[in-house]
């Protein structure tokens, strides 16, 4: 195996090691093969070029560029003279970390909250409505209890996500230089 070939090798397990990690948290690992081989290029690539490097159809890589866009991976890169538009990956793997990741608990977060608060309010029109039978009242009292603690939580997870957004989180537990 020559040098040329050892570099794609090496490259090539970093990129699969990606892929299966973002699939592990809900992107389809034909996304992350794409952010993996975008993080090492040299440059910003067109989307025809991406379709080349990897082998993918122009709609799939399209839809995973957009998909990569949404989580703040990649970014559109401009360069005087060139028409189509340039993709260029972040290099920068904790603001990639913390992209990917504040997106997808903001999201949680959100549905969530949302099915929690709307029971809430049931839960709490059935206490107060006196056709009810204790038995189902007690019930639901303790579901109250259960869905206020869990909100306190994802109260606790939303400042985490902001610590993050805002980078305070260095600040307990830095970046190595």
């Amino acid at each position: 195996m020559d040098g040329e070939q050892k570099l794609e090798h090496a490259r090539e397990r970093v990129i699969e090691a990606i892929s299966q990690n973002m699939n592990l948290y809900g992107v389809t690992e034909s996304v992350g093969r794409l952010y993996g081989a975008l993080y090492f290029q040299e440059g910003p690539l067109t989307l025809d070029e991406m379709k080349e490097e990897l082998g993918m159809s122009k709609t799939s890589m399209s839809t995973s560029v957009r998909s990569l866009l949404e989580l703040k991976m990649v970014g559109k890169v401009w360069r005087k003279g060139v028409r189509k538009d340039l993709y260029q990956a972040e290099p920068d793997w904790y603001q990639t970390f913390i992209d990917f990741f504040t997106v997808k608990w903001r999201a949680g977060i959100s549905i969530n909250v949302s099915a929690m608060e709307k029971s809430l309010r049931e839960l709490r029109s059935l206490l107060e409505d006196e056709g009810v039978e204790v038995l189902t009242k007690e019930k639901a009292r303790l579901d109250i209890d259960k869905l206020t603690d869990a909100l306190e939580y994802y109260d606790w997870l939303n400042r985490l996500v902001d610590s993050f957004e805002s980078e305070k989180i260095f600040e307990f537990i830095p970046k190595k230089r």
